[in-house]
């Protein structure tokens, strides 16, 4: 995956230790290194014909996601992410997204971009469960 470079917590303990502002800035990375490879996906799958029309909205949907997750959790935790908005994806994670995320195949590529998002998935609710820690978390 070519997110595996990326420091990133192993298990829900070790992320539970991390300030709130890394674990958003953590977040806004891993998001970030999946908006290249993302679009490289959708122009990539539009060109295969035998793919049902159901697989290409879902794929542009998938997408759409990360970019609204990223920018709302900018918005909801007040960061502004200049560091990463600023630069290409590659830059804003150190990592050479641009070969080894294009040239994964499609099952390699969903594999990984599922496990990036369980992680982002399981950090946000490490977040909202220290926003609001009323919801017994």
């Amino acid at each position: 995956c070519h997110t595996s470079g990326m420091l990133t917590p192993n298990g829900k303990e070790y992320a539970q230790k991390i300030p709130r502002e890394e674990l958003t800035h953590l977040i806004l990375k891993l998001l970030q290194a999946w908006k290249e490879p993302l679009s490289h996906f959708n122009h990539h799958i539009e060109h295969h014909q035998e793919l049902p029309d159901d697989s290409l909205i879902k794929a542009k949907q998938i997408s759409n996601m990360v970019h609204e997750l990223k920018t709302g959790v900018e918005k909801s935790m007040g960061i502004i992410s200049n560091s990463l908005n600023g630069m290409a994806s590659s830059e804003g994670t150190g990592l050479s997204i641009s070969n080894e995320a294009n040239m994964m195949s499609d099952s390699d590529f969903i594999h990984c971009f599922r496990r990036d998002s369980n992680k982002v998935q399981s950090y946000l609710k490490i977040l909202k469960c220290r926003i609001m820690p009323e919801n017994s978390c």
